[in-house]
């Protein structure tokens, strides 16, 4: 039976069906119920209210009757359980009830439509519990799709993970790319080079201070834009020169001891905005926000905490004094001991992490020997979409392990 996406769902008959009003109530013999409007009913029947070619709705909502009138289109005169199981929803100018695929609503009654739906759960962490990336084999990742389920997982859940053995290809971001979604592109390109030459240092021909030597504190990339990337992916090409640690710190679990331990600082870092402006010749992005940017309910958290591109005081001269003390302790903890972890940065690995949620920096490096990262970004969007439909496949290949998996 047709459902109104493209997934398959076990066949679970209800154990009853009643009409209340203007729902359905399909409940199952465990427990689980829905309460199903009869206006997005009528939107979710294949063929009056989804296009069985694009599984997109049809129906305009000025076309709907919204007040529900008897004898109206969308007045639903009877429910019940079809011969086979599934919702039989009788509307008034019907002549005939249509059905509805019982798998589909179990799915919507236990929520699994909703954004955090088949995402692995989020890990938080200290230098306590870890002390270098999840790390995975890289030419398994680029050629598998149970590699490529188990890595992305990880980088999800955990905010970062590391791929090793890449080949000697200064275009393999890109290929990894191609298995996760679109490229986020920006100023720097779709494919970013983090060179360093310290004879370019404060000269007008620099773009980023990640091109130089020096140590980068923890930070976020782009909090000049009104939404910065999702998730980076840096590839070691190159790496001759001495030092140069990369680190990381979980930003989740830095807000969270922050809320706990300094609450009038956490109040400043969420509520004080700044603007966060790009310095660099040709360009001029900016954004005003708080360092602990919380968004909407159920969006992701993103820390704008980058000070190369932090310009001015977006507040009262009364609140600046204590949007200083607190960004101080924002950026002592974010890179203590207690949370940051450091690790080498060798040939041949790939780290991707949430650029919203970690911290990442590096410490300073010999001026001689070369040292050479590839860079992309990639939105949330796209890799959450990524790890929702390979675990999707997984579960629909455990309903029917004759079906051959595919992302």
């Amino acid at each position: 039976m047709a459902t109104p996406d493209f997934y398959s769902y076990a066949w679970t008959p209800p154990a009853s069906v009643d009409l209340r009003d203007r729902f359905v109530c399909v409940r199952w013999s465990d427990g689980v119920e829905l309460l199903a409007f009869d206006l997005w009913l009528r939107e979710n029947v294949v063929g009056i209210g989804i296009d069985p070619a694009t599984r997109e709705g049809l129906i305009d909502p000025a076309d709907l009757g919204v007040n529900g009138a008897a004898g109206s289109a969308t007045a639903i005169i009877g429910a019940s359980i079809g011969a086979t199981g599934a919702v039989a929803v009788q509307f008034a100018t019907e002549a005939h009830a249509h059905l509805l695929h019982p798998g589909w609503l179990r799915h919507v009654a236990e929520g699994k439509h909703r954004p955090a739906s088949w995402l692995p759960a989020q890990m938080v962490w200290t230098a306590a519990d870890r002390w270098e990336p999840p790390t995975h084999d890289g030419p398994a990742v680029l050629a598998t799709d149970d590699a490529f389920a188990a890595w992305i997982n990880d980088l999800v859940s955990t905010g970062f993970a590391r791929l090793r053995a890449l080949p000697d290809d200064p275009d393999v971001a890109l290929a990894l790319a191609a298995r996760i979604g679109a490229v986020r592109d920006t100023n720097f390109g779709p494919i970013w080079d983090v060179k360093a030459d310290v004879t370019m240092a404060g000269s007008a021909d620099t773009n980023s201070t990640a091109n130089t030597n020096l140590r980068l504190g923890p930070h976020t990339d782009l909090p000049t834009r009104e939404t910065p990337p999702g998730f980076q992916f840096l590839h070691c090409f190159r790496n001759e020169a001495v030092g140069g640690e990369s680190t990381m710190a979980d930003g989740a679990a830095v807000v969270a001891a922050l809320k706990a331990e300094h609450p009038e600082q956490y109040e400043a870092l969420t509520t004080l905005h700044w603007v966060f402006f790009n310095r660099g010749p040709g360009i001029d992005h900016r954004w005003s926000g708080p360092l602990i940017d919380l968004g909407q309910p159920g969006a992701p958290l993103t820390l704008r905490a980058f000070y190369p591109v932090r310009g001015f005081p977006d507040m009262s001269p009364e609140d600046m004094p204590r949007a200083y003390e607190a960004m101080n302790c924002f950026s002592a903890m974010a890179g203590s001991d207690r949370f940051q972890i450091s690790y080498p940065f060798q040939v041949g690995d790939l780290v991707g992490f949430d650029n919203r949620r970690m911290l990442h920096g590096r410490e300073p490096f010999s001026a001689d020997g070369r040292r050479h990262l590839r860079g992309i970004y990639i939105d949330h969007d796209d890799v959450l979409s990524a790890t929702r439909v390979v675990n999707r496949a997984a579960a629909r290949a455990v309903l029917d392990p004759s079906i051959r998996r595919s992302l």
